[in-house]
């Protein structure tokens, strides 16, 4: 993995520590890499009725959308319900789906230590 996904994988764990996540106890942290450099990051946000909660990488593309950003490089999730954030954390369906509205098949996701393509995560996409 080259020096800048280490880097955004860094990010990712520290957006981990401002996850609310009292009911899994599973906390999550997201950074996206735009590719105009800016990084933003994320959380998971829970909630007392689940489909109201956020999850991290959700949160991350959003705030970047509301800011006006549109073209994405890479995504560097992390996630553990302790300290050990060296198991890959997969985004779930929907943030999958969400990566595909805004990024095409070479958008880079971020796991730990491998680095896959949207494409090989969703190789069958909903899309325009």
């Amino acid at each position: 993995m080259n020096e800048t996904y280490k880097n955004l994988f860094e990010k990712a764990v520290k957006a981990s520590e401002n996850a609310y996540a009292p009911y899994s106890e599973f906390k999550v942290g997201a950074a996206l890499l735009c590719k105009d450099g800016t990084v933003y990051t994320g959380c998971n946000v829970e909630n007392a009725a689940y489909p109201l909660g956020n999850c991290a990488e959700r949160t991350a593309i959003f705030k970047a959308v509301s800011d006006g950003k549109r073209e994405f490089e890479a995504i560097a999730i992390a996630g553990s319900s302790n300290d050990d954030m060296s198991a890959p954390c997969y985004p779930c369906g929907a943030c999958r789906q969400v990566m595909a509205e805004f990024c095409d098949s070479n958008f880079k996701v971020i796991l730990s230590d491998c680095v896959l393509t949207l494409g090989e995560l969703l190789p069958y996409t909903f899309s325009l």
